[in-house]
């Protein structure tokens, strides 16, 4: 049986915040050391460089949407509900998402929030197909 293609955006996202985790963690231990990574991180630690928070933001910035995203997706699955709405919507979702990324990272302001309210087209349009 193959996946549709609103599940298989879904599935690039999963791939999307993982690749986040990541590259969140990798900046913060290179700021602070892999004896800090290994460690059990009880103590106050320093606030993130620019780097590492830009990108920690962005990825809780888009754990603020999954949720509803990947929710969005099961409900217009279950419901019947796929056609253009869901199609485009996580296209617009996940390509806005993967965009958003190194806009944060590298600070750039305006085009990043115009980048996230694309990817917040994308999510409302899923949630309207639940009502068409």
């Amino acid at each position: 049986m193959d996946m549709s293609p609103e599940f298989i955006l879904v599935a690039f996202t999963l791939v999307l915040a993982i690749i986040q985790i990541g590259a969140a963690g990798m900046a913060r231990t290179a700021e602070l050391g892999a004896k800090w990574n290994a460690g059990a991180r009880d103590g106050e630690n320093p606030p993130p460089g620019k780097l590492a928070g830009r990108l920690m933001r962005a990825q809780a910035n888009l754990f603020e949407t999954l949720p509803i995203f990947i929710g969005a997706v099961v409900i217009a699955s279950i419901e019947g509900k796929f056609g253009a709405l869901t199609f485009w919507g996580t296209h617009l979702y996940f390509f806005a998402r993967l965009i958003y990324v190194p806009l944060y990272a590298f600070g750039v302001p305006y085009i990043r929030s115009l980048v996230w309210l694309v990817g917040l087209a994308g999510l409302l349009m899923i949630i309207a197909a639940l009502f068409v």
